[in-house]
């Protein structure tokens, strides 16, 4: 039989803590807890309690990563901005425009908030640079409810409801302007997105409550794979061919359902422990967080792992 040394070329090393980025296979032992440890990768998906909002709100929009996250508007509407460290929720800079149901998009330091509602549909963009929230170009379009993805200088915002209809306009933003994009072949508001500019993923939405996937290459959309539960008022995140579909309304009550995309199909992941609608998420497939949301305004804040994802196991005799 192999040994360890013969296998990876050393011996198990004794540290006083583990380390930084260990490798899958990679084994060490624990001075300090006085533990062999090895790493390894998860094997199914699971959702934990990550730290509550301050100011619990739904119709909220989220940019960034799982521990560098970034939530903004919401509520009555509100302007309230929070930024996420993994940890804790603290204060950041409000939104000049209080508004809801809007679309947002980029990292927790440089995020982009466009469209959304107040007494009125909005065009307004605001760019976040990690301290406060300035004007960008305004919408062609004004409208709530819609799609996002990309970032501040790349996004793409698809969808949504305008003061007289359901549109399915797409519009490109640059970081300064927004120009026409692909139209949609299915208009709808109160949807999920996910990826870049130029490949990027709309799934779910309402009216009715739909299950259809579209995909985007930067010119026009075409048709993916459908969702397994059909649904609108749901979050999302992640890349066109990586994504993940979570929470939502299947009219009368909202849902805790986790779907994950492959570029080609929708397949059933972990639920949440809250199911809700108008949500924000953000992330990867395999380190995504989902916050706020409604029924009540929920404080919530969900933290997903995926299969595949590095984890540190411990070594136990039985």
């Amino acid at each position: 039989m192999s040994t360890y040394y013969q296998i990876f070329g050393g011996k198990v090393n004794a540290v006083s803590s583990d380390p930084a980025n260990p490798v899958k296979g990679q084994v060490w032992f624990n001075t300090t807890s006085a533990a062999m440890k090895y790493q390894s990768v998860t094997t199914a998906g699971a959702w934990a309690s990550g730290g509550n909002l301050a100011t619990g709100r739904s119709d909220i929009a989220g940019a960034g990563t799982q521990t560098s996250a970034l939530a903004f508007g919401g509520g009555s509407p509100g302007s309230a901005t929070e930024e996420y460290d993994g940890t804790s929720w603290t204060a950041g800079g409000n939104l000049g425009t209080g508004r809801a149901t809007l679309g947002g998009a980029g990292t927790q330091t440089s995020a982009l908030a466009f469209g959304g509602v107040t007494t009125v549909r909005l065009a307004a963009t605001e760019e976040y640079d990690g301290t406060s929230w300035t004007s960008g170009g305004s919408l062609a379009t004004a409208r709530s409810g819609l799609a996002s993805a990309g970032t501040q200088t790349s996004a793409l915002g698809s969808a949504g409801e305008t003061a007289t209809d359901i549109t399915a306009v797409t519009e490109e933003y640059d970081g300064t302007s927004w120009t026409s994009g692909g139209t949609m072949a299915l208009a709808r508001y109160f949807l999920g997105g996910a990826g870049t500019q130029t490949s990027a993923l709309a799934f779910g939405g309402t009216p009715p409550n739909t299950a259809a996937t579209e995909e985007y290459d930067g010119t026009s959309w075409t048709s993916g794979g459908s969702l397994a539960t059909a649904r609108g008022r749901l979050a999302g995140c992640g890349t066109q061919t990586s994504a993940l579909a979570f929470g939502g309304s299947i009219l009368p009550g909202v849902v805790a359902n986790t779907e994950a995309y492959n570029g080609t199909s929708w397949t059933a992941e972990t639920s949440m422990a809250t199911a809700r609608s108008e949500l924000a998420g953000c992330g990867t497939q395999t380190t995504a967080a989902a916050f706020g949301g409604s029924p009540g305004g929920l404080t919530a804040t969900e933290e997903f792992t995926g299969a595949g994802a590095p984890t540190t196991k411990t070594v136990t005799a039985s």
